[in-house]
């Protein structure tokens, strides 16, 4: 999968840099997704968990391209949103 990612204008760097996320976790995360939904305005919201076991919410925009995306911001899961998530996997189960 092709994966590009937002580059914010300050720094130069990823914006998921900001929110102490790597592009490592990121592909782990698209790679086997635990849940994927829509966003707003033709984005996506995939949610799922790293190798190393952390939770994470990557906000994306599919690319015309074939097996590609563009990754807009990423972060960590944490307390209700992520209770949340773990309840509806439950019910899946």
């Amino acid at each position: 999968m092709n994966i590009r990612f937002y580059l914010d204008p300050a720094t130069g760097k990823p914006h998921i840099y900001d929110h102490g996320v790597n592009e490592k976790e990121v592909v782990e995360v698209l790679g086997r997704t635990g849940e994927d939904r829509p966003g707003e305005e033709g984005s996506r919201v995939a949610i799922g968990q790293t190798l190393s076991g952390r939770y994470l919410r990557v906000i994306y925009v599919p690319d015309p391209q074939p097996n590609s995306v563009f990754v807009i911001t990423a972060y960590e899961l944490k307390g209700k949103p992520l209770i949340a998530y773990r309840r509806r996997r439950r019910k899946k189960k």
